[in-house]
Parts: C-alpha cells; sequence; structure tokens
C-alpha cells in the first residue's frame, strides 16, 4: 500500500488508496454491508427508508411537470438494496415508471457484480463518471456516499497550518501520522470555505467538492436536484471525526489499511455553503427523523402492520426505531437537498 516509492502520503491519498486501489482497496475486494459484513446502511435496515425516497422522487417528478423522461442516479449504490427497493415502489405507479432511468454511479467492480446480481432490469444502467451523463432532469440521490470519500486534515497550532500525512517508520515496518507545513493553495481554500473556526483539526473534503461541482453542473443543465442521507454535523466547529470501522466495531485506521472501512462526518454547513456558490437553492438541513417522518414512514408502518403477525410486526417497528431514534440513527444522520434555483419543492423538509 504505502512504499519506498511513495513514502509520503497525503491523508487523502492514503484514504483513496485504502478504499479504492484496484488490487487491495477495501470496496475493490468485498461485500462489506450487512450483519456479515463490517456496518449496516438505512436500505438494509429497513425497505420502509427506500420506500420513501421512492415517494419523494415520485412527488419531485409531479412537481417538475411529470417529465416524459426522468433520470435517477444514484451515487455509491452500495450492495444495490436501496436500488431494488425503488424499483420495486416504483413499479406501482406506471406513468412514473414508464418515464424512468436509472443509472448507478460505482467505481468497484466487485460492488457492480453485486448489484448486477441483485438488480435485473433493463431500465438501470451502470456509470463510472458523473461525465457520462448527458440528459435530465435528473435527481440525484446519495445514502452514505460523500462520507466515505477521501479528506484532508490540517492541524492549525496558532496561526500555522499543517497538513496530516501517512508514512512509513525508520523500518519500513510501521505506518504512522506526521505532518507537514500545508501548502498556500490548501490554507487559501480553507479560509475560501470559511473553515477556520473554533477547534484545532480542519477536515477539508478535497473529493466530495469535485462531486458537487459536477453534480451542480448537470442539475444546472438538464435540472432536478440532490438527494443526499450522510452521517455528520451542522454546527460550526472543527474536529478529528475520522474513523475506521470493521465487523461493526470501531478500528484503528493505520491498522491494516484495506481491511476496514474509512469515513468522515460531513459538515453539512460547508456543503450547503459549496453547493449554493454552485448556483442551486438549498434547503434546511434535517435529521433523518424529521425528513422520513415528514415522508409519511410511521403512517405507512402502521397501515402494513395490519396484516402482519406479532413476531413480523414487532421486527418491522425494531426497525423502524432504529431508523428514527435520536440514539441510533434519526439523529446523527442528516438529510440535505440542492435543487436548480428557482424551484419551490420542499417536501420532506418543512
Amino acid at each position: 500500500m504505502i512504499t519506498n516509492k511513495n513514502k509520503l502520503l497525503s491523508l487523502d491519498k492514503f484514504i483513496n488508496l485504502a478504499l479504492y486501489n484496484k488490487q487491495k482497496g477495501y470496496y475493490m475486494k468485498k461485500n462489506p454491508f450487512g450483519k456479515r459484513g463490517d456496518f449496516i446502511t438505512s436500505p438494509l435496515v429497513s425497505n420502509l427508508f427506500g420506500e420513501m425516497i421512492a415517494l419523494w422522487c415520485i412527488s419531485f417528478w409531479e412537481f417538475l411537470k411529470k417529465p416524459k423522461k426522468i433520470l435517477i442516479v444514484e451515487l455509491g449504490p452500495g450492495d444495490g438494496s436501496l436500488c431494488s427497493i425503488l424499483l420495486k415502489t416504483f413499479e406501482n405507479f406506471d406513468h412514473f415508471y414508464n418515464s424512468l432511468e436509472i443509472k448507478l454511479l460505482e467505481k468497484s467492480k466487485k460492488l457492480e457484480k453485486i448489484q448486477k446480481n441483485k438488480i435485473k432490469n433493463n431500465k438501470v444502467n451502470w456509470i463510472n463518471k458523473i461525465e457520462e451523463i448527458n440528459s435530465g432532469p435528473i435527481i440525484f440521490i446519495g445514502n452514505e456516499f460523500f462520507d466515505s470519500l477521501p479528506i484532508k486534515q490540517i492541524y492549525k497550532k496558532k496561526n500555522l497550518f499543517y497538513e496530516k500525512h501517512v508514512t512509513l517508520s525508520k523500518n519500513n515496518k510501521k505506518i504512522k501520522f506526521v505532518y507537514k507545513k500545508a501548502k498556500k493553495n490548501l490554507i487559501k481554500n480553507i479560509r475560501k470555505l470559511n473553515l477556520i473556526s473554533a477547534g484545532n483539526t480542519i477536515e477539508y473534503p478535497i473529493r466530495a467538492i469535485e462531486y458537487l461541482d459536477k453534480v451542480s453542473k448537470k442539475i444546472k443543465k438538464h435540472n432536478g436536484g440532490l438527494l443526499t442521507f450522510d452521517y455528520g454535523y451542522i454546527k460550526n466547529v472543527n474536529k478529528d471525526t475520522l474513523q475506521a470501522v470493521k465487523k461493526h466495531k470501531y478500528s484503528k485506521i493505520l491498522s491494516q489499511p484495506g481491511s476496514s472501512d474509512i469515513t468522515s462526518h460531513i459538515n453539512f454547513k460547508s456543503f450547503l455553503e459549496i453547493l449554493k456558490s454552485k448556483d442551486l437553492d438549498v434547503e434546511k438541513i434535517v435529521t433523518q427523523n424529521e425528513f422520513l417522518q415528514r415522508m409519511g414512514i410511521i403512517e405507512r408502518a402502521n397501515i402494513i402492520s395490519k396484516n402482519m403477525n406479532f413476531k413480523t410486526k414487532a421486527d418491522m417497528f425494531f426497525r423502524l426505531k432504529k431508523l428514527l431514534d435520536y440514539n441510533e440513527m434519526g439523529k446523527i444522520f442528516k438529510v440535505l437537498f440542492a435543487k436548480k434555483k428557482g424551484k419551490k419543492f420542499s417536501l420532506g423538509f418543512k
């Protein structure tokens, strides 16, 4: 992963290698999702999560005056569970379904293979780059996509800035963190995003910014919006949120790179400002609990529970609690919706 040839790597380059290296990258060689994997995402917790997103997409399409073609692009579709639930729900709405095309943006050939085994539908195609999209309107959907992208970390001491790097120890047997004086251009960028505030560790989402720029251009050109779910925070504070997860437990980031997931929390206030600077309208950021409840998830659960036996009903509401409870996924997960300027659609956010 790290050799004498690339003995010093910036944190973002190290994360990129650990997650996406073609031979040894975490997402390139295994299925990390589910009980047997390393973590569970909302679509795997309950089908109701995907149903609510499907209903939101149909409502947005209706708001756009039911265009003959609507494109849904899922960013980082994981094991394909969310897409499968969306399709199953969309099939109940003929007019929408006939207008539908889905593209899945996936870097990992391993995960693409898993997705293709799960999704057998000619409305779905796979893409490697956002640049491949050339029609619209587009609904971009991301669930735990942006938090998996590489970041830079800058340590601030008085008025000096140091960028975190990863390097080999003197005996070349261990890897460790080191800090090098940050380049002027990087300092300029973090100042531009108003990331210098309380706290010493500044996280700069270098890859997320690139994606937000590309997504924004497509939305402005073809119409549509971005709906994304991620764990993160809204308060303007600086903190070290980098973490590694293996077998549903936190692990050391530098321990066996490529064998655990590495993520960071999203600074949603920063994302909001970035998207506004790209000339998009952004709704007030809400918690996953608020969004799902406003979409009617509890009412939907009550309706379908009427035909369930006690065991099935108990399991469904147990899973629903996990999605909504503020001590579980309900509060730490936030929802962001950015759209083409002038569109007055706010379902789920007001």
